[in-house]
């Protein structure tokens, strides 16, 4: 199957994962799986630290970079002046090398998508990226919902997301439910461990915004005597003391007094976060939205037990009490008891590790989905014929 997957923002080959966000990592690595049997070109908007226009990145896989608008990272407003000139790219590549399926990636990529695909009889399918606080913003609710209606597929991440999505106004029928993955080669339980002290460890993974969780992990720290808390997230470490969220994180650690158990680790490569994983005895990740809940699930896969908040991506992964624990967002409180009663349980820590990692394996390695992904392509195709 010839495959063509459409982002509009600007991807590079070469970037390490943990300078990418969650969606974009996302796109390269499943494209990779999907590469082992397909052919798969992954067109995108010219970055700044993009070399060649046509870029070999896995077998079966190559990223062409299209010139639409200035060569650097654009928020969704700045890239609609270029959609037409993106749109004008992809239909002229795609004349002469016709996908199968296209897989658009966010309603601007939708947008270039369904212009570069006019009068080409190809399937269409889309995935959004919830936004969370912008969710108000009235031009992008209609389009997206003119493209959830238009797009012959809507892959959602998670069953909150397909409740979103109905709402929205795409048909129910319209709508695949295909989770983010995760690499169970590289996250697992078996493995080398970051070193550690004595205390009890517990890790939190991800940007240092108060919406992802960062502060309600400080304030439940303050009620949990003797342990530290690792915080992997934001900037380079060399550029935390500049940073606006590492800041108010710090002056809410010392105000609590629990500055000299808290580390900033600042961004980890994502090649070094199975290890600092495997040395955490739990793992918080408690944003007030989880699109895709990937800290949730590498901590799984590493047999580390988990307290998550209870949205989105984490409501399908978490099984409260099998594979790990929920929690509503912004609980300290609560978060601190849980957290209390995993690491004076070690038994129920290793119950609760091996369970998830069995889940992960089972229901989000990359081989999974992607072959999910090829079933909604092939019933897209086959509902154009």
């Amino acid at each position: 199957m010839n495959i063509a997957f459409v982002s509009s923002d600007a991807l590079s080959a070469t970037q390490d994962q943990s300078g990418l966000s969650a969606q974009r990592a996302q796109i390269l690595a499943v494209a990779r799986e999907l590469g082992r049997e397909h052919k798969v070109t992954i067109y995108t908007r010219r970055g700044s630290d993009c070399g060649k226009a046509r870029v070999r990145v896995a077998h079966g896989v190559t990223m062409e970079h299209l010139s639409a608008g200035p060569a650097r990272d654009l928020p969704e407003d700045g890239v609609l002046p270029y959609l037409p000139d993106l749109g004008g790219e992809l239909m002229r590549r795609w004349g002469q090398d016709r996908p199968d399926v296209i897989h658009a990636h966010s309603w601007t990529g939708g947008l270039a998508a369904i212009a570069g695909a006019s009068g080409l009889h190809v399937p269409v399918t889309q995935t959004f990226t919830r936004q969370g606080e912008s969710a108000g913003d009235d031009r992008r609710i209609r389009l997206q919902r003119a493209l959830g209606r238009r797009a012959s597929a809507v892959i959602a991440g998670c069953g909150d997301e397909e409740s979103e999505l109905i709402r929205l106004g795409v048909p129910r029928r319209n709508i695949a439910v295909v989770p983010c993955g995760v690499d169970v080669e590289r996250f697992r339980r078996q493995g080398p461990v970051a070193p550690r002290g004595t205390r009890p460890r517990l890790l939190h993974a991800g940007p240092l915004s108060d919406a992802r969780g960062v502060r309600t992990a400080i304030r439940a720290l303050s009620a949990i005597p003797e342990a530290e808390l690792l915080v992997a997230g934001g900037p380079a470490a060399a550029d935390l003391e500049h940073d606006p969220d590492a800041y108010r994180a710090r002056l809410l650690a010392k105000e609590l007094g629990v500055d000299d158990r808290v580390t900033f680790l600042g961004q980890v490569p994502h090649a070094s976060m199975p290890k600092l994983i495997r040395s955490s005895d739990v793992v918080i990740s408690l944003p007030r939205e989880a699109a895709g809940g990937v800290v949730a699930l590498e901590a799984m896969a590493c047999g580390v037990p988990v307290i998550a908040s209870a949205v989105g991506a984490h409501l399908d992964s978490v099984v409260d009490g099998v594979t790990g624990l929920l929690v509503a967002p912004d609980r300290p409180a609560q978060t601190a008891r849980l957290a209390r009663e995993l690491l004076a349980d070690p038994t129920r820590r290793t119950a609760l590790g091996f369970a998830a990692a069995d889940r992960v394996r089972s229901r989000y390695s990359w081989e999974r989905i992607s072959q999910e992904l090829v079933r909604v392509y092939e019933d897209a195709l086959a509902a154009q014929r």
